[in-house]
């Protein structure tokens, strides 16, 4: 038995034409798609192939792409390698509802059209062009915090996601994370620049969604998680009673990534990232050089971890 942490990413993995290798080898993969796509009511394996990325780009469309893409090589791998023993699991922002769906703590049905339903509710929080995100590097949580409340003078502007050491995003109004950049930029960041983001996501800004949300998360079925998977909110494994919970609060508060790969890290030395890209093996390379992470994102990528895993 191969003990496994598994990472699931989040929003800024998608890409146009993902999976199309990985497609070809696994009739798998068109399967999941086709069934979330009955989910939700349109063709998503289309939508990913064909693009344009400006609509992938949809928030209420990346989401369940991405949710869809991640399950389906999950799917793979449960298949390839049966003895796969995943001992704990966390996702970045969408990824941990991917992780849920992993640990059978949800249907895969419900769970596309929930983070559908969290992609237009958070489209709608705060009108386009009026809130934002921004990434600002070399610079610690205590100094984030500092910049925020100086540049609070200007608008709303607090930390998102605490992605790395060093690598922390601020989110809030335009007039709030434009002074961030400037802020953070005089007391030494080595950069900060703006995102191509639709919104303030993990703000406050993002409670404006909440009750709605709240709604949609009390409308499906949950389960206890058939492994740990450990929330973005508080890096506290989830439970059947506080996961509706702390999924809403994810809405409007910060990622800690740096936390939940720090909260995972004693339970194997090997991890996988469970979806398209490599976006969280870098983030894991800067909290934790020791830990080592296998990625499943293309088709090279995926046969070599299910080589590793078959031959471990």
């Amino acid at each position: 038995m191969t003990n496994v942490i598994a990472f699931f990413p989040g929003q800024g993995a998608q890409q146009v034409g993902m999976l199309a290798d990985i497609a070809s080898d696994y009739s798998i993969i068109q399967e999941t798609f086709a069934e979330a796509s009955d989910a939700v009511g349109f063709d998503l394996w289309a939508m990913i192939q064909q693009g344009p990325a400006d609509t992938l780009n949809l928030t209420y469309n990346t989401q369940p792409a991405l949710l869809t893409a991640s399950t389906a090589i999950w799917r793979v791998l449960q298949a390839q390698c049966p003895a796969l023993n995943v001992v704990a699991a966390a996702g970045h922002s969408l990824g941990e509802y991917s992780a849920l769906v992993a640990a059978d703590a949800i249907s895969f049905a419900d769970a596309v059209r929930l983070v559908k339903r969290r992609g237009q509710l958070m489209d709608a929080a705060v009108p386009a062009g009026q809130g934002g995100m921004a990434a600002v590097l070399g610079l610690d949580e205590e100094q984030i915090r500092a910049v925020c409340d100086e540049a609070a003078i200007a608008g709303v502007v607090e930390p998102a996601n605490f992605n790395a050491p060093g690598q922390i995003v601020i989110a809030g109004d335009t007039a709030g994370v434009a002074k961030g950049i400037e802020v953070a930029k005089a007391v030494g960041a080595k950069r900060a620049l703006a995102l191509s983001v639709s919104g303030p996501f993990h703000s406050s800004l993002m409670k404006a969604a909440a009750e709605e949300f709240n709604d949609a998360l009390a409308s499906v079925q949950w389960r206890a998680p058939a492994f740990p998977v450990y929330h973005n909110v508080d890096n506290q494994t989830a439970t059947l009673e506080a996961i509706p919970q702390r999924l809403l609060e994810q809405l409007y508060s910060p990622v800690n990534w740096t936390g939940a790969v720090q909260a995972v890290r004693d339970r194997s030395d090997l991890a996988l990232e469970i979806g398209p890209g490599k976006v969280l093996a870098g983030l894991v390379k800067r909290i934790d050089k020791t830990l080592d992470v296998e990625t499943t994102g293309d088709s090279s990528a995926l046969a070599a971890t299910i080589s590793r895993v078959q031959g471990a």
